[in-house]
């Protein structure tokens, strides 16, 4: 497809411009998402929260993820699709990891997938990278094993911890990953993780110095009331504007103001009078 980002695209951005990605769960918004030149689209594993209504990004599986990864890939033109490896859909073992990848790429449409990082990350990125499939990588906070880090807490703020997250970012990049997300990572570390690779590293509580940045897209367009994480900035406040409208328009149906006549259809009189006679 012309004008299609590709792996080589985001790989050559490193050290030339800050990468842009964003997540959108659906057709239309995905359309606007691409318009606006947003280099790599995520269907992440956040719809379980922010469309669904779950608690956990545990509680969606593969059936789900695809839908909703059809949906974006049917609007983007431009930006590089990234399918979001639901929980146990790699953990199990390689083979149904491979295959599972597979399916967000040949049913999907989708053309990388992201999974995060987990005891056996490493033998399964090598072999979805080996079947032909691009990785990104996702270390830091990891939303699916969350619980197992104490909860939703910042990660690698202590030397051995932060020497950790470096480990598995460089083993990550010798695994096959083209590019890697760093979530709520204290700021000098990301720089220090961001220094050491030579693949980009996307940023979600990383700050400034990582080679680009993500954000949920229902959190920074103010649609999703339940939280708002420390380094989500919103860019609008939509949720008080579609109340606003819901609210208008029910007061309207229920004052018959609408729906009016500029929204009405016609039947002409002689065809009317045929009928009432």
């Amino acid at each position: 497809m012309e004008n299609k980002i590709t792996v080589k695209d985001i790989l050559a951005l490193k050290g030339k411009r800050k990468v842009t990605m964003l997540t959108a769960y659906d057709y239309p918004v995905a359309s606007l998402v691409d318009r606006a030149g947003i280099d790599m689209i995520l269907v992440g594993d956040s719809l379980a929260n922010v469309v669904l209504g779950l608690d956990s990004t545990t509680k969606v599986g593969m059936n789900e993820m695809l839908i909703f990864a059809k949906a974006v890939t049917r609007a983007a033109k431009h930006a590089l699709v990234v399918g979001d490896m639901p929980y146990e859909s790699y953990q199990v073992n390689p083979q149904e990891s491979i295959r599972n990848a597979r399916r967000f790429i040949d049913e999907a449409l989708c053309d990388v997938v992201k999974l995060e990082w987990f005891d056996r990350c490493l033998e399964v990125t090598e072999g979805i990278v080996k079947a032909g499939i691009p990785v990104v990588g996702h270390i830091g906070l990891t939303p699916q094993t969350a619980a197992a880090q104490g909860g939703f807490k910042v990660q690698g703020k202590d030397a051995e911890a932060a020497q950790r997250l470096i480990e598995q970012a460089v083993a990550l990049e010798k695994a096959g990953c083209f590019a890697l997300v760093l979530e709520c990572v204290p700021e000098k570390l990301a720089a220090l993780i961001t220094q050491k690779l030579r693949i980009p590293t996307i940023g979600i509580g990383g700050g400034v110095n990582c080679d680009g940045q993500v954000l949920v897209i229902n959190d920074m367009l103010g649609l999703f009331e339940r939280y708002t994480p420390k380094f989500v900035k919103k860019y609008a406040n939509l949720s008080p504007l579609i109340l606003a409208a819901v609210e208008e328009y029910k007061k309207e149906v229920i004052e018959q103001k609408f729906p009016d006549e500029a929204h009405s259809f016609t039947i002409k009189e002689e065809e009317l009078k045929k009928l009432k006679s």
